[in-house]
């Protein structure tokens, strides 16, 4: 499947203002990056570091006035999510290095709060990949899926007590979940193709079986059209753009997935 993603953000500045964005997206296992166009309105000097998550960020220092950031990708994507019912739990002393950092509680997915209750919730369950998915049917069941209905990252905790939330917070509380039983899960955010309505989109990865997994409890089922942007602990690693200084919001957001015919 090929896919054009796009997000152009505008801002008006009333001072110069550090910021930090993540919006490229990297070939890798489950996708390829054959066209990118990255393009500043004013064009000032930008200087882009990998950072610990393998994520692709841009620093640079946004001039006073109108500023806009206009970003877009040719992306070629698998048809289909790989789904693996049966996949093994990895025993924590065979977990790659990397992935060990996953495993741990952080500032959104308090995973020590909820072993019993991800206990209750997987207790029929084959560990490892038939856990996350009883997770995930939880998750989807419990947990009503509003999109607007949150503008600021809400933790696990705080989800659960609320029972409602947008796609980053439901998938705070399905990475805890599995957290809390020893299962590595990791926050992604990105593009979805034919999400309604359409934004930048966030779900989350489990380490079952040897290797990452994709989950999404906002949909009802899982098909294709995933195209990751970032990778982190929770939406505390993966915001598309950060500002250091006075506080400031886009005055305006355009983001949109085709796909395309080749």
């Amino acid at each position: 499947m090929w896919l054009r993603t796009s997000c152009d953000l505008t801002f008006d500045i009333v001072e110069p203002v550090p910021l930090v964005l993540m919006l490229r997206p990297r070939s890798g296992a489950q996708q390829w990056i054959a066209r990118e166009e990255y393009r500043l309105e004013p064009n000032v000097p930008v200087f882009e570091f990998t950072d610990d998550y393998g994520n692709l960020c841009q620093r640079l220092i946004s001039p006073i006035g109108r500023f806009e950031v206009c970003t877009s990708a040719d992306v070629t994507i698998a048809d289909y999510v790989d789904q693996a019912f049966g996949a093994p739990f990895v025993e924590i002393q065979y977990l790659p290095d990397a992935v060990l950092r996953f495993l741990l509680p952080s500032r959104y997915c308090e995973s020590d709060r909820f072993h019993q209750m991800a206990s209750e919730i997987t207790a029929d369950r084959q560990p490892g990949y038939d856990q996350v998915a009883a997770i995930v049917a939880w998750l989807r069941e419990r947990i009503r899926y509003l999109p607007g209905s949150s503008d600021v990252p809400v933790s696990a905790v705080e989800v659960n007590s609320r029972q409602i939330g947008v796609c980053r917070d439901l998938a705070h509380l399905g990475i805890a979940l599995c957290r809390s039983i020893s299962i590595p899960a990791r926050m992604v955010v990105g593009y979805l193709y034919g999400l309604e309505p359409m934004d930048m989109h966030a779900w989350f990865e489990a380490y079952v079986g040897g290797r990452w997994y994709t989950f999404d409890p906002t949909q009802a089922e899982l098909a294709g059209g995933y195209v990751a942007v970032g990778y982190g602990r929770d939406a505390a690693d993966v915001a598309v753009y950060n500002q250091f200084g006075p506080a400031i919001y886009p005055t305006a957001n355009a983001v949109s997935v085709e796909r395309l015919r080749r």
